[in-house]
């Protein structure tokens, strides 16, 4: 029974439920094929690129064309057509049949050959290039293998190939070579020596050779593939070298792969270099326990040396398979288009390499969108079948399907691209199963932009159930995507319900900005204490509107507030500051300081304000704008700085208004520190404090030996020595002595050291000097005479002349020169004498 109508669809494959992709896709030859096999049976079938052939059990040869339709039919026998052939150009077709006629003819010419013969022709193969006039040749096999050649007159000429083995079953010529098969085995034959060049012995003679005929297939010129019963044999025709012919043939077969198949072969054909194997396969039957005949298989194989690894293995449901035989089956290829055809009484298959369309329809079928996606994408010059958007339209509902969400929304953006009406069906679809959310991240925000109302529509859809989201989305979506105004209402009509969320708080500011209301966002931002209060500031130059807010921008980020406000003079100015700060000191003391570090000047009429506020504040920086400041009124600060006890202070303020003896007294006194007494004394370098120092020091010991260790480069110490009284115990007094000792040591050696320097150096200098006036100068007719401009030498060289140079270059004739003084004989010159450069002393007096 057949286990499918004749109106079912094409595709007559029954695949293997596995994730492997079929290499092939099937479909049965139909229209004119259909009718044929209706009332006939097909029994063989040639391939040519242009057109098909197909011989039938009633003696029929119909001419088709690759959709199955027929355009010539040939009444050749009324018996079985065993096999048809054709040349390469397809102009000249050779039939032979179970009767023994063998017709040879052109299909558009007048040329014709017929012979009948007293034993069933089996095959005949006419020559590839027959078209020629010289190649008019072809071959037939019954209980023979004749060659028949077209000589003088016109007349056909048969020879005998080869006999005695059997009926020929099938021959197969490419080129200059033939093959052809009997009982005994696979022989070639080498046309152009006339040579047979092997002889291929059939594995399994068991089999009948009229049940499980051979396969032949040329690969190319030179490879021949066998396949006989489950054994396959791909054979390399190779030349021989000359040291090996001997009484040989100059050709030779080499068997480079063998391997068995697990059923019986009906038809083979290369694929690039792999091959296509038609097998008849035999099962048993689960209800009746009883070998029966089974689906044929077309496999797909990589052959190996001893071994073979399976492709793609399909199994065909072809009609009438059940009643077939292994010798009822036929594999045709088409060479240029990798078709492959599968004959069977009652059906034709066409198997073709699948395209990518094929390839995209399985991953879709196997819901591998991602991969059908990518597919299309990289081939979309090339697909007929599919389009990129409707494979991402379907992936997306697959996601969704799927409970993917988030992925389904993020794969919007790359699918739906800039079509608006698409984005915004998916919108509604998303709203559907309530999750507008997912969606919201990947929304277009620029080119394209949708409808305000899909955006109104997720920011209500957050509003109402996420305030953070809510206002994740108000600060990433650009204000003008929506209605601002009907946004500020839903969220201030949720503030009433909570007036002291932070959350909508912020958003409402940000929703004020963008909608340049900024007063108000800038009250929100203060009342939240907010960072972004500072940009919003000088983003929209907001200052006049916070000339009463001073104190809560101080009070929220004082050292932020004070930089803008620093930076921003001209719009807040300095007054205005103060006086809103007076009632806070503190914060007025952060402005003032920070105002001062900048510029010691700005804030001048101030500074007697900051005296009190840094004594209050800040005292570690007192002393410090004591020091830079010069407006700073000192008697206000020393009548502060002494209510306060500051001593420090105070003995600056002191030493600055000159009295120094007061200062010393303060730190010897409160401070009871001799090291800052004689660091002081230091600094105002004055002999009679050292003078008081030493006097207050005399009768303490402790302070004695300070004076000792350091008033050695400042001070003669025998004036102190010679004031310490007798038995008065000091510590460390030898310590002190050895100390002072050294010290003057050192500044002895200091001394020594430096005057002999300073003596190298002038001796260095003043022999580089001598060098210097004892070069020569040059003289020329260029030079003139600095006094009366003349040429310093005459124009008639003939006569004696005078000439006096200098070391500074300037030139005199000497009579231009003032008379020297009698007392000394040096003469200097007078234009540098005029400039005070320093006399130059007469270095050359030239005669003539």
């Amino acid at each position: 029974q057949e286990t499918r109508s004749n109106e079912e669809s094409t595709d007559e494959s029954e695949e293997d439920e596995s994730e492997e992709e079929p290499k092939l896709k099937y479909e049965r030859l139909s229209n004119g094929v259909t009718e044929i096999l209706q009332k006939d049976a097909a029994s063989c079938m040639t391939v040519h690129e242009k057109f098909l052939a197909l011989g039938t059990h009633y003696g029929k040869v119909y001419l088709l064309d690759v959709q199955g339709n027929i355009t010539q039919k040939f009444d050749v026998s009324p018996v079985k057509i065993n096999q048809i052939s054709l040349d390469e150009s397809g102009e000249h077709m050779g039939v032979c049949s179970e009767d023994g006629k063998v017709q040879v003819f052109g299909l558009y010419s007048a040329e014709e050959f017929h012979e009948t013969f007293d034993c069933p022709i089996k095959i005949v193969a006419v020559h590839p290039q027959f078209v020629r006039s010289h190649f008019k040749q072809f071959v037939t096999g019954g209980k023979k293998l004749l060659l028949y050649e077209r000589g003088w007159m016109n007349r056909w000429k048969p020879s005998v190939l080869h006999e005695g083995e059997g009926n020929i079953r099938n021959v197969k010529w490419r080129g200059h070579l033939i093959a052809w098969a009997n009982n005994m085995g696979v022989k070639i034959l080498d046309m152009i020596s006339k040579q047979r060049i092997t002889n291929v012995p059939r594995d399994d003679i068991s089999l009948r050779p009229d049940m499980y005929p051979c396969s032949l297939c040329w690969k190319d010129n030179l490879t021949l593939i066998i396949g006989w019963g489950n054994s396959v044999k791909i054979c390399s025709v190779k030349e021989r070298h000359a040291s090996e012919m001997r009484d040989l043939p100059n050709r030779y077969v080499e068997i480079v792969f063998q391997f068995d198949t697990e059923f019986y072969i009906s038809g083979l054909a290369p694929i690039c270099d792999q091959l296509v194997i038609l097998s008849y396969v035999k099962e048993i039957s689960e209800k009746t326990e009883v070998e029966c005949c089974a689906r044929p298989r077309l496999d797909i194989v990589q052959p190996l040396p001893e071994s073979c690894e399976e492709i793609s293995s399909d199994a065909l449901t072809v009609r009438g398979f059940q009643e077939n035989e292994c010798r009822d089956y036929h594999l045709e290829y088409s060479e240029g288009e990798s078709l492959f055809y599968i004959i069977s009484p009652r059906d034709v298959v066409v198997a073709k390499e699948r395209d990518q369309d094929d390839h995209i329809d399985w991953l879709l079928e196997k819901k591998k969108y991602e991969e059908a996606l990518m597919a299309a994408e990289i081939s979309q010059k090339t697909i007929k079948k599919h389009k990129i958007l409707d494979i991402g339209l379907a992936y997306i509902n697959h996601l969704v399907e799927k409970g993917e969400y988030d992925l389904a929304a993020r794969k919007c953006q790359k699918i739906l691209g800039k079509n608006t009406e698409l984005w915004e069906f998916e919108v509604y679809k998303f709203k559907e199963i309530g999750q507008l959310k997912a969606i919201s991240r990947y929304l277009p925000r620029r080119d394209p932009v949708l409808k305000p109302l899909i955006y109104e529509m997720v920011l209500h859809e957050f509003l109402e159930s996420d305030y953070e989201g809510f206002a994740t989305l108000i600060k990433e979506w650009p204000g003008d995507l929506y209605n601002n105004t009907i946004i500020v209402q839903a969220v201030v009509d949720h503030l009433k319900k909570d007036p002291q969320n932070r959350t909508l708080l912020r958003t409402l500011a940000e929703l004020y900005t963008y909608d340049q209301r900024y007063g108000r966002a800038l009250e929100i931002y203060l009342t939240l204490r907010h960072k972004d209060v500072f940009q919003l500031i000088h983003k929209h130059n907001l200052f006049s509107s916070i000339r009463d807010k001073i104190v809560l921008l101080m009070d929220f980020d004082s050292e932020k507030a004070v930089d803008m406000l620093l930076d921003n003079e001209d719009k807040i100015s300095i007054d205005r500051v103060v006086e809103e700060l007076e009632n806070r000191p503190e914060l007025q003391h952060v402005y003032l300081h920070k105002l001062f570090k900048r510029d010691h000047h700005k804030g001048q009429r101030y500074h007697e304000k900051q005296i009190s506020l840094y004594a209050e504040y800040d005292r570690p920086n007192l002393l410090p704008f004591l020091r830079d400041s010069t407006h700073c009124p000192l008697e206000k600060a020393l009548e502060i700085c002494q209510q306060r006890n500051f001593v420090e202070e105070t003995v600056y303020l002191l030493s600055r208004m000159g009295n120094s003896r007061s200062a010393l007294k303060m730190i010897m006194e409160e401070l009871q520190d001799v090291d800052k007494a004689i660091e002081f004394a230091k600094e105002q370098d004055d002999g009679e404090l050292w003078e008081d120092l030493i006097l207050y020091s005399i009768d303490k010991p402790p302070f004695i030996t300070g004076l000792l260790n350091n008033i050695g480069t400042h001070v003669d110490p025998i004036l102190l020595i010679h004031r310490i009284k007798e038995g008065m115990e000091i510590p460390n007094l030898r310590d002190s002595l050895v100390k002072i000792l050294q010290d003057y040591n050192l500044q002895i050696l200091l001394r020594e050291g430096c005057k002999k320097i300073l003596v190298a150096d002038s001796l260095s200098l003043l022999k580089k000097m001598h060098r210097t006036q004892m070069k020569g100068v040059l003289v020329d007719e260029e030079n003139i005479c600095e006094s009366c401009l003349s040429p310093i030498l005459p124009s008639d060289a003939s006569k004696s002349f005078n000439v006096v140079v200098f070391h500074c270059r300037h030139m005199f004739h000497k009579e231009c020169l003032p008379v020297p003084n009698t007392v000394s004989s040096v003469q200097f010159c007078n234009i540098c004498s005029a400039k005070h450069r320093g006399p130059g002393s007469a270095i050359l007096e030239m005669k003539k």
